[in-house]
């Protein structure tokens, strides 16, 4: 195993560097064998204990300069992530996110405390430690998680997994008897900030589950929770039953409202089809019509067609036409003869 060289460690005890026991120049012939990230999610992540890391090569301290360069090139760099993780949200997620994404190759590592150290330091959970290491190990960003991981990070601890960096939000976290639990990883120059997500935290979830109580009570005994599951007293119970029974009923209500609101949206729909079709049948009557009984219609020209030729027809021959034809046969008298011709 690696072991710390006299000058290897800081003011603070962080190891500087890594070493083996062979010289120097043997070393530097000793490939790295470190886990290399993973490509292909088809697996949850493994264990720590399961897939330690076993390089026999240096494992030279970086700055974090030359990590965002890409070097080393021959290992990928290794950050740690820590916390309780309980009820696993967006939150979480994103934090560790910012972990993977903060080298161009990074392996990240995620330590997850223990149900005695969390219920010691910070208070109980909701889920025990088995169910928060499945949910880490289902992450995406994840690649190792370290089970029953150490409320406070030692020299033995970073110098056991080979951790280059350290990844938190850069809030200072007072526990266990300290101001800021992560400030000998600063000084080291091994802390790398993480940005929180607003508007989710465990403490959130488990606020909204508080005031909303009755409503989760009701909807799990109506599930088939028992009483007894739920913490729910008799009177409770009944109370609760019938706030089921009132709202089944709502919703009955409720449905016939809507039903009842289809329909007639329905009937008001055929009968503005109806009106519609009516105006427009109506208004084809109503041209038809005085096409053909209107002022300028076919029917007033054919009455008045008709009209005439029965005027026509109706009407009596010209009376004959008399001339008065004056005959002058004696001398001073006149005489008239009519003739009719």
């Amino acid at each position: 195993m690696p072991v710390l060289t006299t000058d290897a460690e800081s003011e603070t005890g962080i190891p500087k560097s890594l070493s083996n026991e062979p010289p120097s120049e043997t070393m530097e012939e000793i490939e790295h064998t470190c886990p290399q990230p993973r490509l292909t999610l088809t697996a949850p992540a493994p264990f720590a204990d399961e897939t330690s890391c076993q390089c026999q090569a240096p494992h030279e301290k970086l700055t974090i300069a030359q990590a965002r360069l890409g070097t080393p090139v021959d290992r990928p760099v290794r950050v740690y992530a820590d916390g309780i993780f309980d009820l696993f949200h967006s939150g979480h997620a994103r934090a560790l996110m910012q972990a993977k994404t903060l080298f161009p190759n990074s392996y990240l590592l995620v330590g997850v405390c223990s149900d005695d150290l969390t219920h010691k330091f910070k208070g109980f959970t909701v889920m025990n430690e088995a169910e928060r290491y499945e949910a880490l190990r289902h992450c995406r960003y994840v690649d190792e998680v370290i089970r029953d991981a150490p409320w406070t990070l030692t020299p033995e601890f970073l110098e056991k997994h080979k951790i280059d960096f350290v990844a938190h939000d850069d809030i200072p976290y007072s526990s266990a008897g300290s101001d800021d639990v992560y400030k000998h990883i600063k000084e080291a120059g091994m802390f790398v900030p993480t940005q929180r997500t607003e508007g989710i935290s465990t403490s959130d979830i488990i606020t909204r589950i508080v005031r909303d109580y009755d409503v989760y009570a009701r909807r799990n005994l109506q599930r088939g929770y028992t009483a007894k599951e739920l913490n729910v007293s008799f009177i409770n119970e009944k109370k609760y039953r019938f706030q089921n029974q009132v709202d089944k009923m709502k919703e009955k209500v409720k449905n016939v409202e809507e039903r009842s609101k289809e329909f007639v949206n329905r009937v008001e729909e055929k009968s503005h089809d109806l009106i519609q079709k009516w105006e427009e049948k109506s208004r084809e009557f109503i041209g038809n019509f005085l096409e053909l009984f209107g002022p300028d219609g076919a029917w007033k020209q054919m009455f008045q067609e008709r009209s005439s030729r029965m005027l026509q027809a109706l009407s009596p021959k010209q009376s004959p036409t008399f001339f008065v034809v004056s005959l002058r046969s004696v001398p001073g008298q006149s005489h008239t003869k009519s003739m009719r011709t």
